[in-house]
């Protein structure tokens, strides 16, 4: 069986569809954000989430790195998003957050 296949599933969301950990809510993009723009070792992504293991972590990666100019793509229209939303409603976001977090 194809590793990526075993450990990542592809679900419907809004934006179009996003890879994530099999049977997890975790996304491929979580995964590359921690390792690579945070520098976290598969270790410490395990330990920051213990019900994802090493392989879907690597999987997770090596998913990524065959789909990366797409992700990557992803990633910035995400990133150019939210910059605009909070640039049209300044504190909204933060709002929305806070209410996230609270409720």
């Amino acid at each position: 069986m194809d590793v990526s296949r075993e450990h990542i599933e592809i679900v419907e969301g809004a934006g179009g569809p996003k890879p994530r950990i099999r049977g997890h809510r975790v996304r491929v993009e979580d995964v590359v954000i921690w390792h690579e723009k945070l520098g976290m070792s598969a270790d410490e992504i395990v330990e920051h989430v213990p019900m994802i293991t090493h392989a879907d972590v690597y999987a997770a990666l090596a998913y990524y790195w065959d789909n990366r100019e797409a992700m990557d793509r992803k990633m910035e229209e995400g990133e150019a998003f939210v910059e605009e939303f909070q640039r049209l409603h300044p504190g909204r976001l933060d709002e929305i957050l806070q209410s996230r977090r609270l409720g």
